[in-house]
């Protein structure tokens, strides 16, 4: 599983990248989404990895992300984190697990180092792999 946050605002943005942030459900700045991704998902996400970071989530950061930023899709009902985190381990729809596909989180405590990165490993900006977990423990 991976999770895409979009760190880039909407100001001089390309159409066709607004279009891929916005089937992806990245409408608004700080928003994220879990994903098994599929390969057109993973070529969308390739394309916009100057806009976005993404990287693997693991378990317990997953189930801290639903407990503190997860809406239910009925805003009667309450979310259990732990059943919900295990229902997208085993690729259920977060439709059927009564979730919204997408969470809003604060921008990052202590800041961004930099968004640009120039293919050298600075900022945020593309792959993190694990290091997304720290992002967004700074993000909640």
């Amino acid at each position: 599983m991976i999770v895409v946050i979009r760190i880039h605002g909407m100001v001089k943005l390309k159409k066709n990248i607004a279009e891929t942030l916005s089937r992806l459900r990245l409408r608004r700045k700080y928003s994220c989404v879990v994903l098994n991704p599929t390969k057109e998902q993973m070529g969308m996400i390739k394309k916009l990895k100057d806009f976005v970071a993404f990287g693997e989530i693991n378990k317990s950061t997953l189930e801290k992300l639903i407990a503190k930023r997860g809406k239910p899709i009925e805003k009667s009902k309450k979310i259990d984190a732990k059943k919900v985190a295990e229902g997208l381990i085993d690729k259920k729809s977060s439709w059927a697990l009564d979730l919204k596909p997408f969470f809003r989180l604060h921008p990052p405590r202590g800041g961004i180092d930099s968004k640009k990165h120039f293919g050298v490993g600075k900022g945020v900006l593309g792959d993190n792999k694990n290091k997304i977990n720290e992002l967004i423990g700074r993000m909640l």
